[in-house]
């Protein structure tokens, strides 16, 4: 069953009771909320996953809610709750979605470790990903946003999933999230994405998700080989510009943005240095996502025809 096959008042019956089981990528959540923005996020955000049964084995189980005390009513707050305790400072009460999400994120890279896990957002065209790390407020998530609309899959926004095993990337294709002007330029750059509400004043700016493309979410459990390794950065005014980048720099990037690398040890390496001995390596400025976009193609276009 898919999230969109509930009815609203079933969905509310989910999260208010044993938890809705939402598949993402390699992962079932159990989600508990009485949050109406957490509700109406899932259903507009998550419709396409799968929503198996309430007996189904997950791996993990979190909840977004109200404090309770005079924190339901004089300036409200939101807590996430991982297996009944609290990871992170609780936010402003208007702040559900974002910290349902931002949750979600931190219990795959804190606890997924059969697999190495990247900051860093993940596309694919013709069986090929390209890897963007890099740090906030660089263009990532805004580049890849525009090439999953230019024909790309969306692997993932936040999380590149590696198995160290083979050696290929684990698609967990959930909404992306864009923070200050990027939510405009996605909005102008796409009129088909399914924007939710913009968050004002989180610890980001502005926030505001859109929904994975449904393509991304079938084909979550096809796969992808590595690619390219792309530092990706945004400068006002600038030409685009696409630099060969050595692999001792690009295997740095990769350790700088890499969230469980400490827990593999000597494993960890050897996975992140078969990935740059796997991949082509650049640097990339850009101003212009139309431009930024059609470099992009004309790349995978020249790698198929060379395959």
């Amino acid at each position: 069953m898919k999230v969109a096959d509930l009815a609203p008042q079933a969905l509310r019956a989910r999260l208010q009771g044993a938890g809705l089981r939402l598949r993402t990528g390699p992962a079932v959540f159990a989600v508990r909320s009485r949050l109406d923005a957490v509700a109406d996020g899932i259903a507009l955000h998550y419709a396409e996953h799968d929503s198996p049964g309430e007996d189904t084995f997950a791996d993990f189980h979190v909840s977004v809610d109200r404090p309770r005390g005079l924190r339901r009513w004089w300036r409200p707050q939101v807590r996430f709750l991982f297996d009944g305790e609290s990871p992170f400072t609780p936010l402003p009460g208007d702040q559900g979605f974002p910290m349902l999400e931002w949750g979600l994120n931190w219990c795959l890279y804190s606890h997924l470790h059969r697999y190495v896990i990247l900051h860093a957002a993940v596309i694919e065209r013709g069986g090929r990903a390209l890897i963007l790390p890099a740090p906030p407020g660089s263009g990532k998530s805004t580049l890849a946003a525009g090439l999953v609309w230019r024909g790309w899959r969306l692997l993932s926004d936040e999380l590149t999933v590696i198995d160290p095993a083979r050696g290929d990337l684990v698609p967990v294709p959930r909404p992306v999230s864009l923070k200050n002007a990027s939510i405009e330029a996605i909005r102008a750059f796409a009129p088909q994405a399914r924007f939710g509400p913009v968050v004002h004043e989180t610890t980001k700016g502005s926030v505001a998700h859109f929904s994975p493309p449904a393509d991304a979410v079938r084909r979550a459990t096809e796969r992808a080989l590595p690619a390219w390794i792309v530092l990706p950065r945004y400068v006002a005014g600038a030409p685009t510009a696409l630099t060969p980048l050595s692999r001792g720099r690009a295997l740095m990037a990769l350790v700088d943005n890499a969230f469980n690398y400490n827990v593999h040890g000597v494993r960890g390496f050897e996975t992140l240095a078969d990935l740059v001995e796997r991949c082509e390596a650049f640097e990339f400025s850009y101003s212009r996502l139309e431009d930024a976009t059609a470099l992009f193609n004309r790349l995978a276009a020249s790698a198929a025809l060379r395959a």
